[in-house]
């Protein structure tokens, strides 16, 4: 990504989301967002996108073996999970007193 503007994303750590496109495909189930990488424009969300890598035993790990791990998948895959109106929803942004607040489109509730 561009060094000159910080993109702002509406999706924030311990998020509930929902994956819309690609392998983990499933506008039903809410996940959680474990880490946003706000850089690459990528986000960590539970149980998707799991890699699994064969790694030699070591002085940390005597036994070696497979481990499996979440990689990031892009910020545009994923979608915020409306508890109310139990969908996923896009997402604007209202100012009160200073301060910005995120309200979903569909049900109008603040996140």
């Amino acid at each position: 990504m561009s060094n000159r503007f910080k993109p702002k994303y509406n999706i924030k750590k311990g998020d509930q989301v929902v994956v819309i496109t690609g392998a983990d495909k499933d506008r039903t189930k809410p996940r959680l967002v474990k880490e946003v990488l706000v850089d690459e424009g990528k986000v960590l969300v539970e149980g998707v996108n799991i890699k699994t890598r064969h790694t030699k035993p070591s002085a940390q790990n005597t036994k070696g073996g497979i481990v499996k791990s979440e990689a990031p998948i892009n910020i545009s895959n994923v979608m915020l999970w409306d508890a109310k109106a139990k969908a996923p929803s896009k997402v604007r942004r209202e100012r009160e007193n200073g301060k910005t607040a995120r309200v979903f489109k569909k049900s109008g509730e603040k996140i």
